[in-house]
């Protein structure tokens, strides 16, 4: 991972020393799936199965893939679930295990949301990538994926009218409009993250 670090323009950006000399082959590797997220997860989990004497399919804690028949279509699911998992793992861990609009902790209230949606994202470079990703409760990931809220280039929040408008009460209504112009809690990785603009 050291040799792979020496190539990763984002630690560079950040003055992060690595090994001053890689190998030919460690920049082939790092080219090859900094490009494609997608086959990097699933390459890694099948290192993982492999190393716990598992079939690629149990690490996938998913019902019902054992009953597709073996071939393409069962090999890309697997792919895209392992896919999904490593998504959600990357961006919970950027957001440091909270909500990037309101700081909630508690992680089965909170989904990694898609900047960029899923259906129209590049399945290589954007479906798992963290950049392409928030940290929201579900609430505000419904709203964000409705373009009720949206963040940003400066990462402060911005409310539709729909939503000032919508039948509420008082004290719900202040709360939500609470977070209007309030900057996210911003991810790790800054400067990589997409931005949903209105």
């Amino acid at each position: 991972m050291h040799n792979l670090a020496h190539y990763d323009p984002k630690l560079r950006e950040r003055n992060v020393t690595a090994m001053a000399h890689g190998s030919k082959q460690d920049a082939e590797i790092y080219a090859e799936f900094s490009s494609n997220w997608t086959e990097l997860s699933y390459q890694a989990q099948l290192i993982r199965a492999k190393m716990q004497n598992l079939e690629i399919q149990d690490i996938i804690d998913e019902d019902g893939i054992n009953l597709i028949p073996p071939g393409e279509y069962r090999e890309q699911m697997m792919k895209t679930r392992i896919g999904q998992f490593f998504f959600r793992i990357s961006v919970l861990n950027s957001y440091g295990n909270r909500c990037c609009v309101t700081g909630l902790s508690k992680s089965d209230l909170l989904i990694a949301s898609h900047i960029k949606p899923w259906k129209v994202s590049d399945e290589r470079t954007e479906w798992t990538n963290t950049s392409n990703g928030l940290y929201l409760n579900s609430l505000h990931d419904k709203a964000f994926d409705r373009g009720l809220i949206t963040i940003t280039q400066d990462f402060r929040i911005l409310i539709s009218n729909a939503v000032k408008d919508a039948e509420m009460d008082d004290r719900t209504r202040e709360w939500f409009m609470s977070y209007k112009h309030r900057q996210i809690y911003l991810p790790q990785n800054v400067h990589g993250v997409k931005r949903r603009v209105t």
